[in-house]
């Protein structure tokens, strides 16, 4: 007999225990928690929605392509039902343990919501706004702004966060998997804008 709740304290420690195997990159352990549950009777698209959780909050961009398959096991259980549906929810609980592991998204959207309530009331910069009509025109909304299609580098010199915020960094990519890929690129953008201020600067100093 299957002890299980699926209101009371062993369905959360159940599905506890599926989502620390996951994160701890165990797909045995993953695989025999799912199995529990799906023989006590839990609802699949319940485990479907949680199994999404832990794409978007344990993989991350670390492996974009989580989240898809994710999504399309969600389809499958919809789609065909179970038992069947069962080998859809297996797969993705095992992929999901296999896969390079980094939470660096979900930190970074958590430091952006608490930066949110702070800054709720703060002015979209002049330069990033639109300008529909003469009026804003005049009052500078627009001005400034440079189109990073017409550049070379594509990065252009120009500050996209409020004032208060100027330099905040909020997602920091890990080593793991496609997020080392994301860090060099990051890095890259990183030099290609300490160009463009050196050359700002250069041609403001030209203009004085």
């Amino acid at each position: 007999i299957l002890l299980y709740d699926k209101s009371g304290e062993e369905h959360y420690n159940l599905i506890s225990a599926l989502h620390k195997s996951v994160r701890n990159s165990d797909p045995d352990a993953a695989l025999y928690w799912l199995g529990r549950m799906l023989e006590a009777g839990e609802d699949p698209l319940y485990i479907a929605r949680r199994v999404v959780r832990m794409a978007v909050e344990d993989i991350g961009l670390a492996d974009p392509n989580a989240l898809s398959l994710c999504m399309a096991a969600r389809d499958a259980v919809d789609f065909i039902g179970m038992p069947e549906g069962n080998l859809a929810l297996a797969q993705a609980v095992v992929y999901l343990s296999v896969a390079p592991k980094s939470n660096a998204l979900y930190t970074a959207y958590g430091n952006v919501l608490r930066d949110v309530e702070q800054t709720a009331a703060e002015a979209v910069p002049l330069h990033l706004r639109n300008a529909p009509t003469k009026l804003m025109k005049g009052l500078g909304y627009g001005r400034g702004y440079q189109y990073a299609h017409d550049l070379d580098s594509k990065v252009a010199d120009m500050q996209c966060l409020p004032d208060s915020l100027r330099d905040r960094v909020y997602y920091h990519p890990t080593n793991e998997g496609i997020e080392k890929r994301i860090r060099e690129r990051m890095n890259e953008i990183k030099r290609l804008h300490s160009r463009a201020q050196s050359a700002d600067s250069g041609e403001r100093k030209k203009e004085s």
